[in-house]
């Protein structure tokens, strides 16, 4: 909890600093404001923010009957509460969770990775993402997704700002708006990454554990990534973080491979792979 409540007042000192560079001491108030309704909004609704991101729908156990249960046998072994599933249209194979906490879970799986993924590899991604469950990785994550959609449109707002000229009657800062519109979307994505890239790890390593099968998961990986590298996504990308393999993986060139906010699958691979050797 208290990376969240971190990442809240970041995104209230960061709309602050906004409203004040772009409008004055008059923005500042209105932003303070926005701000403490984007936090209650994040905390309360952030699994619905993120659902709506990827086009998914919630579904009844039957209509996914086996679904349900391979994810009921699963959360079962690790010790959770049973979580809602949901289903995206999406046909690239990935999944992702998302939820306040264990009690308020989603689980959910795109059209794609539930025609592409063979019984033992989809349970590894299942048992991953209910280790984001069990390590309550999802609001963190979640959070930290919306945030980075914030300071998009705050970035945006800073560059019209500064190319027409600013909306402060006492005076331009244009340093300020620079800084707005090019550093705080920046640092945005450099705190997705940090924090993804260490949860992923550890959810890779914990899948393993309930599913007792690390290469399962090691499989379903190479899959995934391939395939994203073929198939686009049509997604938000402040919500790319939240999913088990980097959506735009396709799209990645030149710099924009330094700021994924997924380690390299070679990473994860190797580590699965030394976590069954042990298990041996």
């Amino acid at each position: 909890m208290f990376r969240v409540f971190g990442l809240m007042l970041g995104l209230t000192l960061v709309l602050v600093l906004a409203g004040g560079t772009l409008f004055g001491q008059q923005g500042a108030i209105l932003f303070l404001v926005l701000s403490a309704v984007m936090n209650f909004g994040m905390y309360w609704f952030s699994d619905r923010m993120v659902l709506r991101m990827y086009r998914a729908k919630i579904v009844e156990r039957s209509q996914a009957p086996e679904l349900y249960d391979r994810v009921d046998r699963l959360r079962r072994r690790a010790g959770l509460p049973a979580p809602v599933v949901a289903i995206s249209p999406q046909p690239q194979p990935n999944a992702f969770a998302t939820g306040r906490d264990p009690q308020h879970a989603v689980v959910c799986f795109t059209q794609g990775i539930l025609r592409t993924l063979p019984p033992r590899e989809l349970d590894g991604v299942i048992a991953h993402e209910l280790a984001h469950i069990k390590h309550r990785h999802m609001l963190v994550g979640t959070v930290a997704a919306t945030m980075a959609g914030a300071i998009a449109m705050i970035a945006s707002i800073a560059r019209w700002g500064f190319i027409f000229g600013g909306g402060r009657d006492d005076g331009d800062n244009p340093l300020g708006m620079l800084v707005m519109a090019i550093v705080a979307p920046l640092a945005a994505v450099i705190i997705q990454m940090a924090i993804s890239r260490r949860n992923e790890f550890q959810a890779d390593r914990t899948g393993g554990e309930i599913t007792g099968d690390p290469m399962g998961l090691a499989g379903a990986l190479k899959r995934l990534e391939s395939s994203a590298r073929r198939i686009p996504m049509d997604v938000n990308p402040a919500g790319a973080s939240l999913a088990i393999v980097n959506p735009f993986t396709g799209r990645r060139r030149g710099l924009r491979s330094l700021f994924t906010t997924h380690p390299p699958t070679e990473e994860r691979v190797a580590a699965l792979r030394a976590q069954a050797t042990a298990r041996k």
